[in-house]
């Protein structure tokens, strides 16, 4: 998100992050949608216009992404034009998803402008069901599609009420504590990450308490979390039910869990336990690149983060500890629109993009973690590195998290309140505003955009 992303989302992230203010949503949805139309375009050499791979051309599929998917980055699209030598992938993409998914959204209920495959992120694929499923494909029917080689509460997220599944899951986000070793020990914490994940076993305010521990000695000019929003998002990545409940009610204001993970979250803003930045932005890509953190709530799609926004000179650096509980955070879907220019050619993509041989390659390279079972033991999870956290076992470590994963609750609006808590909410914490203050601005502001 993965965007994470979202943080992927996350947010990826994708990684969990929602729409934004309607200034933000109507400027997006203009760049974004330049962006849709002109990736549209056939880029081939045929010169007669054809765009079915006939003659000298080739036909183009066009992808919308969000955030660092790294289908790219770990050759896959190479990969599929050696297999079909006349097709050829191109990819758009945006770095946020609350910038992105609007006009996606839009593009969807004008039923134009759409590329022939789309991303769609966790937190807003109850919406798309619910709203968009008409404009989609059922991929359960694109040949070589077979639901029992999903997570079946993956596969469950993306499928009508009547059946249909509109979205073929690329990722999930098993949880993690990716955590500096060399600013843990110059702050006198232990850096095994069986010792490190000790210290918060069973309890996001043992995590906490840590970051108090490390405060105390850390090294000058750095803090011991990234992001309010990165810990909040992580604490209730673990809760089965969050915003809705499962009648699908808007309980986030009354759900004790809630405001459990944000005033513990608020808490640490206030005594300066993270810094004061929102994920996924130039700001805080700096601070990666300059080690001003120790820990980051860490989904295994958080690794191509860091990866892409770390100096040569970290690799190595990094480790992973397991979470204090159990959570996911993010993942991404890939959905074919019904008007796109070729859509069995991207069914047949979507299809080969998400088997597990390339689930598995993605995570070896990139860090998103698989959320097609048949992929967790081939060698290229098990055997799994990343160069930022060097012999870190990672394709085990993702693999024992995601095993007790608790399926959530996915509301139509769970960006819109995710980002309201975050970038509304206990990030205002650290810039002085009181948590009980924070907490009043968060709910005003969610419940306004909710009655958009």
């Amino acid at each position: 998100m993965r965007a994470r992303s979202l943080p992927h989302s996350r947010l990826r992230p994708s990684g969990g992050t929602p729409i934004a203010r309607r200034a933000v949503v109507l400027a997006a949805a203009a760049s974004l949608g330049a962006g849709l139309l002109a990736g549209c375009a056939n880029d081939s050499g045929d010169k007669s216009g054809s765009s079915d791979g006939g003659g000298s051309g080739k036909t183009t599929i066009t992808l919308g992404l969000f955030g660092t998917q790294g289908f790219k980055e770990a050759g896959l699209y190479a990969d599929y034009e050696k297999l079909h030598p006349d097709i050829k992938i191109q990819e758009n993409v945006t770095e946020r998803n609350e910038n992105y998914y609007p006009a996606l959204v839009n593009h969807l209920t004008t039923n134009s402008g759409l590329m022939d495959v789309q991303a769609v992120e966790v937190g807003n694929i109850a919406e798309v069901v619910q709203t968009q499923a008409a404009k989609l494909e059922d991929l359960a029917k694109a040949p070589g599609v077979d639901k029992s080689a999903w997570l079946d509460w993956k596969w469950q997220q993306a499928t009508t009420k009547d059946g249909r599944t509109i979205g073929l899951g690329t990722d999930i986000g098993p949880l993690a504590i990716c955590y500096r070793k060399d600013l843990f020990q110059k702050a006198g914490l232990p850096t095994d990450r069986e010792a490190v994940g000790k210290l918060w076993a069973g309890d996001w305010n043992k995590l906490v308490t840590a970051g108090r521990t490390y405060k105390r000695k850390a090294p000058a000019g750095t803090y011991f979390m990234d992001s309010p929003g990165g810990l909040l998002n992580a604490v209730l990545s673990s809760e089965k039910e969050k915003f809705y409940d499962s009648s699908g009610n808007v309980v986030y204001k009354t759900n004790p869990a809630v405001r459990g993970a944000f005033d513990l979250t608020a808490n640490a803003a206030r005594d300066g336990l993270v810094q004061s930045q929102t994920q996924f932005q130039p700001a805080w890509d700096q601070t990666i690149a300059n080690g001003k953190f120790a820990t980051v709530a860490c989904p295994p799609w958080m690794l191509g983060y860091l990866k892409g926004k770390s100096r040569p000179a970290d690799a190595g650096k990094w480790d992973v500890a397991a979470a204090p509980k159990s959570g996911n955070w993010g993942g991404t879907f890939l959905a074919v629109p019904k008007n796109g220019k070729h859509v069995k050619e991207a069914e047949a993509f979507v299809a080969w993009l998400t088997a597990p041989a390339q689930q598995a390659k993605l995570f070896g390279v990139q860090g998103s973690f698989p959320s097609a079972t048949g992929a967790y033991s081939l060698p290229a999870v098990t055997d799994a590195k990343n160069e930022m956290t060097g012999d870190a076992p990672i394709g085990k470590i993702f693999a024992e998290a995601a095993k007790s994963i608790p399926p959530q609750v996915i509301g139509p609006k769970d960006g819109i309140i995710q980002q309201g808590l975050t970038d509304n909410g206990v990030i205002l914490v650290t810039k002085g505003k009181s948590p009980a203050d924070a907490w009043n601005t968060a709910t005003k502001t969610i419940d306004n955009n909710l009655e958009k």
